[in-house]
């Protein structure tokens, strides 16, 4: 009993002296009351205090958001531009590359005088990465020292510093061209052979037994009709029956199947922009566009189609299935290969296995070595004999002649800029079409101060960054030089396409 009182007086004591009362004397009502008030104002200073510090943490976390946003978009937009400058410096390269084939080939060519045989085109594309992998990241330069056999680690202005590039280069002339029916009426012949020996063979014959996505239905003849109809620039519908292919042939007026469309339009009658523009074509579906246009979309090279080229299909570096549908396009209608699945498979896969084994070399110094190889003549031709595939008789050998080439001209390229940052990396792809048919030979460029219409191509004096020579002295002729100048076709071919992804 005693201890439970002493820590009751304990307990009161120690409340009094929490209230500020002296447990000796009586609690005063006014001195309560000012114990009180005072522990309300130390609670709302408590409280005020509180909600200080939660306003400016919040105004803090937000200052810090936006400060990190614009932060990362800063840092985004920095490596953005650096990785498309990655992928620019590739694209040059490769133009460089290619532009220096010509003179590579004349080196090699006393080696095919001994064989009486030109010099075919070298595909120095297809080796690009590592042709080029002085200019790229560490270790793609280690690589090519190491095929070369040379050490650039005293070298200048080499290497890719925090970033490196990924490059192919496609060949254009190696695929069936849709825009060949922009062209005349022999192209429009020649084009609709080339579609319907690519479509024909009877494995496909599923795709065109179902509707598109509208409910409309295109057979064979209905798609190669629709496929050159909307390049050409004229109203009449073109007929791609084999049966009855003519100069002249023709199907009447185009079909206006385009209006029945749930959102109408008018067929272009232009050539064709770009590979996505086939979409819009009748009978151009998915499953068309992943078994003729594009079957494998990371991998360009094993496009069929294309709307760039200069027409002639290039036979060395043309992938089996292209070459399978060129060789119908000219061959007689009763050609194994074109009409017996066996056959078929037999061609296509001599093929491969022959550019596995050359490892890119090319196989035919002229398109009158290929067609005396599928005739069952020339070195080759027995061997494609021994394997069992029996010769080809073509319609005209002359004519097909025509259709093919063993040089390429016309050439894609995609490059990769990437910029390795912190946990990531920025990517940025540029596709690109050069067309070098018109392109002069390294070193002949340096020649053309003298060509008429240069006059302006020797002046002196130091160029100001915007044009135009600094100081007072005028050059005569410089306003028609530079036209010239501007005019005159670049070693790095002429850009036919450019975007950026």
């Amino acid at each position: 009993m005693r201890t439970r009182t002493l820590r009751s007086l304990l307990a009161r004591r120690r409340r009094l002296d929490a209230a500020g009362v002296d447990a000796a004397t009586p609690a005063a009502p006014g001195r309560r009351k000012r114990a009180k008030r005072r522990a309300r104002e130390r609670g709302i200073a408590l409280v005020m205090v509180m909600g200080a510090v939660a306003i400016l943490t919040v105004m803090l976390a937000e200052f810090q958001d936006e400060t990190s946003a614009a932060l990362a978009s800063a840092t985004a937009q920095r490596d953005g531009i650096q990785a498309e400058y990655m992928a620019r410096s590739a694209l040059n390269l490769s133009r460089l590359l290619i532009a220096s084939e010509p003179t590579m080939r004349k080196a090699i060519s006393p080696l095919f005088m001994l064989m009486k045989r030109s010099p075919p085109q070298l595909p120095l594309w297809e080796f690009s990465d590592r042709l080029l992998g002085a200019f790229n990241d560490q270790e793609s330069s280690g690589e090519f020292s190491r095929t070369a056999g040379v050490d650039i680690s005293q070298g200048k202005n080499l290497g890719m510093p925090n970033g490196r590039w990924e490059l192919s280069i496609v060949d254009e002339d190696s695929k069936i061209n849709m825009n060949l029916g922009a062209a005349n009426e022999i192209a429009h012949i020649r084009l609709a052979k080339e579609i319907m020996g690519l479509i024909s063979p009877m494995q496909y014959d599923a795709l065109f037994q179902q509707s598109d996505s509208t409910g409309q239905f295109a057979d064979r003849v209905q798609t190669c009709q629709a496929l050159i109809d909307w390049a050409d620039v004229d109203e009449q519908a073109f007929n791609c029956d084999l049966r009855q292919l003519t100069a002249a042939s023709s199907a009447g007026i185009e079909d206006n199947v385009y209006s029945l469309m749930p959102r109408p339009y008018r067929r272009k009658n232009a050539p064709y922009d770009s590979l996505e523009e086939l979409h819009m074509v009748r009978g151009v579906n998915e499953d068309f566009w992943a078994t003729f246009v594009d079957p494998e979309p990371t991998n360009p090279k094993k496009r069929v189609v294309t709307v760039w080229g200069q027409g002639a299909i290039n036979v060395n570096t043309a992938n089996a299935q292209t070459l399978h549908a060129v060789v119908c396009s000219g061959a007689l209608p009763t050609t194994p290969i074109c009409i017996d699945p066996n056959q078929a498979a037999l061609f296509l896969t001599g093929v491969t296995m022959a550019r596995g084994i050359t490892m890119g070399a090319p196989l035919f110094g002229s398109p009158k070595d290929f067609v005396a190889a599928l005739s069952g003549q020339g070195q080759l031709g027995p061997l494609l004999a021994g394997m069992g595939m029996q010769p080809v008789q073509f319609q005209s050998p002359a004519e097909f002649q025509k259709q093919i080439t063993t040089e390429s001209k016309v050439f894609s390229i995609y490059a990769v800029g990437i910029k390795k940052g912190y946990r990531r990396e920025t990517r940025v792809k540029l596709h690109a079409v050069v067309d070098f048919r018109n392109a002069p030979e390294l070193g002949q460029a340096m020649n053309m101060a003298g060509m008429p219409g240069m006059q302006g191509a020797g002046m002196t004096g130091a160029m100001n960054p915007l044009g135009g020579a600094t100081g007072a002295t005028t050059v005569p002729g410089a306003a028609s030089g530079a036209i010239a100048a501007a005019n005159m076709p670049s070693t790095g071919g002429q850009m036919l396409y450019f975007r950026i992804e």
